[in-house]
């Protein structure tokens, strides 16, 4: 990639931008919109775990293979196509006459949303080529997630309230369109002189894995004890096979030697445990908020507006911090706020008095705003520029898995409390308690890997990791960018 102005490559980071908007919206809004959705489509809690897993399943298990393809062909020419079938899936998730195909739309989306993300990620990567202003950029990058908080919530509650859920999906079109005229003027092409090649065995053990976990996870309390043990049987035998199979091939999927830096294995953790708790926390508040204290959307989206605008704050000051002072202080400040919020719901009932329901949101706004650009930074600054993309595509993977896992984990206990009971509104704090004290421990994992994996023998593992990725056959392999 030819070296841009400082005005260029503000705008190629805008418009990187703008693909992260419309998919992480996508999450906030959809959100607020369950409760609704659930009365006009019928739909059961494991069928709300759905509208929001199918597409997080599908996203994490594609994420790799368009790094990959993107490196082979063209990042901008995918960067493209992914905009044009995230927007053609948006039209038809707001015309989805059922459940059913609902789910099925959402995932076309993720098709879309798989080619946007760590895509535009590698963009970034390669166009800041500074450490300190790649920081900064990341940095942007993650305030972007704040906006969409921020902006999710209340947007999505006064569409559902004024026009109806559907229209939820809309405000994707315009953002969609102009991302892409931008892409198709302003974002030069680029990619890897000698791509890697496809892995499809590798890709077919991943789409096992993710699929026959997450199914297993979110049926457990409506199945047979059989079926959820051949479903994890499926998962284990496919993980197994994945470890086994990709060491083995010149050019695999995933590159398990990444995992020997500490920084980017703890990253990799991190970013699942992380996501996980946001996953859950959002399912939670949502279905608490509407069902419980039988608030509209819109008020709903009001209530949890302390944690969208704590992460709109907190995002691009750790990304300054990560450029000046490393990922090790944000990871401490992210892992201790997060846990601090999970324990005050679970042992001391923050929901049920305004006071502590607006100090939970708060911390846990706090938190992950500090976590997404040491999770990034962490993840490609110390690997080679070649295998940029790729290390952004598995931070991006490990998100994805985060919230995937996060909803039918949290989903699964949550029915599990509740059972057939009548009295929903009573059960429900009750119910909830083990969940949050889930989500608690995500963050307590956020904040003991962030204590690990950042201090001096971590960096000498991922310089060791680097030296190994820069031998001349890695380099020949993954294309010099």
């Amino acid at each position: 990639m030819p070296e841009l102005s400082h005005r260029r490559r503000m705008l190629v980071l805008a418009i990187c931008c703008m693909s992260l908007l419309i998919v992480s919206l996508d999450v906030t809004i959809l959100n607020v919109a369950l409760p609704a959705m659930q009365k006009d489509l019928d739909a059961s809690l494991s069928g709300m775990q759905w509208t929001i897993d199918a597409y997080t399943l599908v996203l994490a298990s594609l994420l790799m293979l368009a790094g990959s393809t993107a490196d082979r062909i063209g990042r901008k020419r995918v960067f493209m196509a992914g905009l044009v079938v995230f927007t053609i899936g948006s039209v038809l998730c707001s015309l989805a006459p059922s459940l059913d195909s609902l789910i099925v739309f959402r995932m076309i989306q993720a098709v879309g949303g798989s080619m946007l993300n760590p895509v535009a990620m590698s963009i970034i990567t390669n166009t800041f080529t500074d450490p300190r202003e790649r920081a900064r950029a990341i940095g942007v990058w993650g305030g972007v997630v704040g906006i969409s908080m921020a902006a999710g919530p209340l947007v999505g509650g006064l569409l559902v309230d004024s026009v109806g859920w559907r229209s939820i999906f809309w405000i994707n079109l315009p953002v969609g369109l102009t991302a892409l005229l931008l892409t198709l003027r302003y974002v030069p092409e680029s990619r890897a002189p000698k791509a890697r090649r496809p892995d499809p065995v590798g890709q077919f053990l991943v789409i096992a894995l993710l699929a026959s976990l997450t199914y297993a996870i979110i049926e457990a309390p409506s199945s047979a004890v059989g079926q959820t043990l051949a479903f994890g049987g499926i998962a284990l035998a496919a993980l197994v096979t994945l470890l086994w199979y990709e060491p083995r091939r010149d050019e695999p999927l995933i590159d398990l030697r990444f995992f020997r830096s500490a920084p980017f294995s703890g990253a990799t953790v991190v970013a699942i445990s992380a996501f996980a708790a946001l996953g859950g926390f959002l399912f939670l508040s949502t279905l608490y908020l509407q069902n419980v204290r039988g608030l509209d959307a819109l008020h709903a989206g009001l209530w949890m507006l302390p944690m969208a605008v704590m992460t709109f704050v907190c995002a691009p000051l750790s990304g300054r911090l990560v450029g000046n002072r490393g990922p090790r202080l944000s990871l401490l400040v992210a892992g201790t706020a997060m846990t601090a919020s999970g324990v005050l719901f679970a042992g001391f009932e923050a929901e049920t008095a305004n006071v502590t329901l607006v100090i939970g949101y708060f911390l846990f706004g706090l938190g992950f705003g500090f976590v997404n650009a040491p999770i990034t930074n962490t993840a490609v600054s110390g690997m080679p520029r070649a295998q940029a993309g790729v290390a952004a595509a598995v931070a991006s993977t490990s998100r994805q898995i985060g919230q995937t896992l996060g909803v039918a984990v949290i989903g699964a206990v949550l029915a599990s409390g509740v059972g057939s009971s009548s009295s929903y509104r009573d059960t429900f704090v009750s119910a909830a308690r083990p969940a949050w004290w889930i989500i608690a421990a995500c963050g307590l994992a956020v904040l003991v890997l962030g204590a690990l994996t950042s201090g001096p023998w971590a960096r000498r593992t991922a310089e060791r990791t680097a030296q190994r990725l820069e031998s001349p056959e890695i380099k020949e392999s993954a294309g010099v960018v």
